[in-house]
């Protein structure tokens, strides 16, 4: 059974609130894509097996080349998809830095969205972020 949990990484302007999305080139959630058959569990789903984000936060600024401390997680925000090898946890990492770190966007091929820039996503990833989103502005 693979549950490797997967991250949204966000940016959120401390000054204006503006919320901002790492999108790479297959979707928001790092850094392995969903599968197609993969389905969002409902808000109250809780799972037996809980995650702590510190390992998977590192792994991330490692992967964005980012100094340690770059990412922080959100422990209270947790959102978990049904895919054929099993549950997947989404867990939530906000960058830290005033502004969001546009040069590791351009390492990765990533560039950051808005959350009405993401039609192009599909139905599951767009839920992700409508969650993630409510979760960050309350």
């Amino acid at each position: 059974m693979s549950v490797s949990p997967r991250l949204i990484l966000l940016h959120k302007q401390k000054t204006s609130g503006r919320v901002r999305f790492l999108c790479f080139s297959a979707g928001v959630v790092a850094f392995n894509p969903l599968p197609t058959l993969a389905a969002l569990r409902d808000e109250n789903y809780s799972p037996t097996v809980q995650f702590h984000p510190t390992a998977i936060v590192r792994e991330a600024e490692i992967h964005l080349g980012l100094p340690e401390g770059a990412l922080e997680p959100e422990p209270e925000f947790a959102a978990w998809v049904d895919t054929p090898e099993g549950d997947v946890p989404i867990l939530l990492a906000i960058f830290t830095d005033i502004d969001p770190p546009f040069s590791a966007a351009e390492r990765t091929n990533s560039r950051f969205i808005a959350i009405t820039e993401s039609r192009q996503l599909s139905e599951l990833e767009r839920n992700l972020l409508r969650r993630a989103y409510e979760h960050v502005l309350g």
